[in-house]
């Protein structure tokens, strides 16, 4: 406790003293399995901010998101002591209230961390309020009281205690998915919203192209060499991870100047909330120029990753072995110069060296010699260093069996790595791996490239399986053996699907299964600010449908307005599809995109519900709307549900054009091709709703870091780029990453994705008069040329909504279902006749 010299403030400490003495249980010894990760625990508490530091962090998070209620509550530091010997927060009324204008609610947290993720359970659990991004509708502030009158918490307090230490966040690539244009301003919200999620292991990749810069000119590698080093500023990830070198690019020092003062305050405002930032360590990617300069230097020249015709300009790295003395020497240098540089080190550093580059040899000496060298590279510069590392490898490449697995997490000393289990919630790697044999691993919901990854490229998509969420950290901890440090979320893209954030970021708190039942059903209460049993009900239909997804398989958005097949009309399938509206039909798996299994077949959208039960939710949102229609937590989740709805409602549309194709039919077919191309504009409307669907934002926010009109179209290229068709293309074949990171966004639609679809159709049509076969390269050309034209297009897009979202969605909502004339026409039945579960 801090001292002070006031009357109230010393029976104000007494009165703490006596709370946590009832409140928190005896302190416990630390777990002596893993002493370094005891001693890093110290020196976190040793190296870190200031208590005094870390309450003011807090405190200016309450005032920029409730300025209001400033005066309301008094945040305090306390001691792990004080907690028990783990990481907790406490809620307790204030013993000094006297009315409005003094503090009515004290939070004590043994960090910035803690004091801001009790605020948010306050916030939460007694106020009714609901925070997310603000592209999913912000926070629902509305239902909170008056200053003076805020909801009282039992006479003993609340006691919240960490069940294990830490809350990891981030994934390598949602650097460019997500944060690629982001300024401080952006930031700042963002940390604001991990402080409040409870988040202390953060990833922090901003800015270190400088530090690399600065490395390499070590070894007299100017910055001229390092221009085809680095990618463009929305290829950053890619660039880091050794899978290509210079696409999009050159980088303009600007960038790389404004990037590191811009992660200075990144890392300073994490610091200043007690969060322990993960900085980036040497994996082994090198620039052509260093393998020159050390032509004995033991170098792998690494194959093609997705380019068209394996052009060495972008593509086949060049990764230095880990057995190279180099090697460790590099490692050093590059955590040595960004300690230098920041100050301070949290001493966890995150390394992928094998993610998807497979080592030479298999042998299991090898391997462990590899790691050790790796883990050597860290050491090196820091002594204290643990190293942090995606176990993503271990479930895409088969490379890694048990002895590969083994060799490699038994390099380093037990306590210097901690591994991501990436794929926990539907495929976790501790179950088969006697908890990673005996390496410390936290549980994350990842959101990487299989099914329950959650999220891929920041696409669009309302998923997920909140069972598995609310039950697996639970089962992993308490299993036998478990080896278990944290939980974590590690999604490619953030700002969709807050349902599943809200959930997963607290099961860092919870020490039992969350009860579904219970908290999907006070989910919308919180969401928009009053109970309304109609909303209850459909939030309901999406717990058991749209949040259900326990078919195993992966989530990549595939749908057609989207990422619209590059196939003959005749290889497309039409039975056994989709689960049609009335009608179920089984599923064809999806192909792994993202690994380059596919070929030229089409790969159909994923489909695990029934989409006729999901329209009927819809209908409880419209009818129930005007209750919350001013809520603009509301307003999201409405467009995003109609949004969903529509899109598989045009994928079934396309599955009748091809069907009338194949049938020669051709009125129909061109009756469905219009109706297709009218439901792409009708979206795009829709979309133009709410701030969150725009794609004006994306691209204005990619201009806006730049300097002069040069850098201005290359950023904007960019943007454009990693949203379309990425990585090479010739005049007739499409990049194999094409419609990866697609979006559902206004603007989007109507310029980009139903100028496509129109294409394919007008093929389609001239196919059929002229009586021959389906002009797939004359498709592709046109295809190509409109993308290739679009990136480079100049155009500006709205950043700010249009229209009313209730209105659009209940218009549009009798234009596609209410149509009796329609649904005759496509065949299908009314979504109402199979909507009860």
């Amino acid at each position: 406790m801090r001292p002070s010299s006031s009357p109230a403030s010393r029976l104000l400490t007494l009165l703490l003293f006596v709370v946590i003495a009832c409140a928190v249980p005896e302190a416990r010894c630390s777990d002596r399995r893993f002493p370094h990760l005891d001693r890093v625990r110290e020196l976190h508490r040793r190296e870190g901010s200031s208590s005094a530091e870390q309450e003011a962090a807090a405190r200016g998070l309450l005032e920029r998101l409730l300025p209001s209620h400033s005066a309301s509550f008094e945040f305090r530091v306390i001691s792990t002591e004080q907690c028990g010997g783990k990481a907790c927060f406490i809620i307790i009324n204030h013993p000094l209230f006297d009315g409005e204008g003094t503090p009515e609610i004290l939070i004590l947290g043994v960090s910035g961390v803690e004091i801001s993720a009790g605020f948010h359970w306050y916030l939460k659990h007694y106020c009714a309020a609901h925070i997310s991004w603000y592209k999913t509708g912000g926070a629902q502030l509305s239902s909170i009281p008056h200053p003076g009158s805020l909801p009282r918490v039992p006479a003993g307090g609340v006691f919240i205690q960490r069940p294990v230490d830490w809350s990891y966040y981030q994934n390598a690539v949602t650097s460019s998915y997500s944060f690629a244009w982001w300024n401080w301003e952006r930031w700042e919200k963002e940390i604001d919203w991990m402080a409040l999620q409870g988040i202390n292991l953060p990833l922090a990749f901003t800015g270190q192209e400088s530090i690399w810069q600065r490395v390499f000119q070590r070894y007299n590698i100017s910055k001229i060499d390092l221009v085809d080093f680095f990618g463009g500023p929305a290829f950053l990830a890619w660039s880091r991870m050794a899978n290509m070198h210079g696409w999009g690019g050159p980088l303009p020092q600007t960038w790389l100047d404004d990037q590191l003062a811009l992660q200075k305050k990144i890392l300073s405002r994490m610091y200043a909330f007690g969060m322990f930032p993960v900085l980036p360590a040497f994996s082994g990617n090198i620039p052509a120029a260093l393998k020159s300069k050390f032509p004995s230097a033991k170098v792998t020249h690494l194959g093609n990753w997705f380019t068209v015709d394996s052009n060495p300009r972008w593509c086949c790295t060049y990764l230095l072995d880990a057995s190279d003395p180099l090697f460790i020497e590099i490692g050093k240098l590059f955590i040595e110069e960004q300690i230098r540089e920041y100050g301070r080190t949290s001493h966890i550093y995150n390394c992928d060296t094998f993610d998807e580059n497979t080592p030479p040899l298999s042998d299991p000496n090898y391997i462990s010699s590899l790691g050790a060298a790796t883990f050597r590279g860290m050491q090196s510069g820091d002594d204290d260093a643990v190293w942090l590392m995606q176990g993503w490898l271990f479930t895409y490449d088969p490379f890694w069996e048990p002895p590969q697995m083994k060799a490699l997490l038994h390099s380093v000393p037990v306590g210097r790595m901690i591994v991501l289990d990436l794929y926990a919630e539907v495929k976790p790697v501790w179950i088969n791996s006697d908890q990673f044999y005996g390496v410390p691993y936290i549980w994350k919901v990842l959101f990487f490239f299989l099914c329950m990854l959650h999220n891929f490229a920041a696409d669009f998509e309302m998923y997920g399986v909140l069972d598995a969420l609310a039950s697996g950290p639970i089962d992993a901890r308490l299993s036998d053996n478990s080896t278990m440090v944290g939980v974590g979320m590690s999604m490619e893209g953030i700002e969709q699907n807050p349902i599943v954030y809200d959930l997963m970021s607290e099961m860092a708190f919870h020490h039992r299964r969350v009860d579904l039942q219970v908290w999907v059903e006070t989910y919308p209460t919180r969401r928009y600010g009053k109970p309304v049993k109609g909303l209850q009900d459909a939030w309901w239909i999406l717990y058991q449908t749209l949040y259900n997804c326990t078919d195993g398989k992966n989530d990549k958005n595939r749908d057609v307005i989207v990422a619209f097949p590059d196939v003959e009309p005749f290889v497309i399938q039409t039975q056994g599809l989709y689960m049609s509206y009335g009608k179920l039909y089984a599923t064809r798996s999806p192909k792994n995109y993202a690994k380059g299994t596919s070929n030229d077949a089409y790969e159909h959208p994923h489909l695990w519900y029934n989409t006729s039960v999901v329209v009927h939710a819809l209908e409880l949102f419209l009818q129930y709307g005007d209750e919350v229609s001013d809520s603009n937590t509301f307003r999201y989740d409405l467009v995003d549900l109609t949004r969903q709805v529509l899109a598989k409602y045009a994928n079934d549309v396309f599955i009748k054009i091809i069907k009338s194709y194949k049938s020669n039919s051709t009125n129909q077919m061109t009756t469905l091709c219009q109706h297709f191309l009218g439901l792409v504009n009708d979206l795009d409307t829709l979309l133009a709703s709410h701030e969150g669907f725009l794609l004006g934002p994306w691209l204005e926010n990619a201009k806006g870091l730049a300097r002069d009109r040069k850098q201005e179209i290359q950023y904007e290229w960019n943007a454009r780029t990693q949203i379309t068709m990425w990585f090479d293309n010739t005049e007739t074949k499409a990049s194999l990453l094409r419609d990866y990171a697609n979006k559902y966004w206004s603007g989007l639609l109507r310029d980009y994705y139903g100028l496509r679809a129109a294409i394919y159709f007008k093929h389609l049509l001239q196919s059929m008069e002229k009586n021959e076969p389906f002009a797939l390269e004359e498709w592709r050309r046109e295809w190509i040329s409109l993308t290739n034209n679009w990136q480079s297009d100049r155009k500006v897009f709205a950043t700010t909504a249009t229209g009313d979202a209730l209105n659009i969605s209940w218009s549009l909502y009798m234009k596609y279902f209410g149509n009796a004339d329609l649904l005759e026409l496509e065949g299908t039945s009314s979504p109402g006749e199979s909507a009860s579960l």
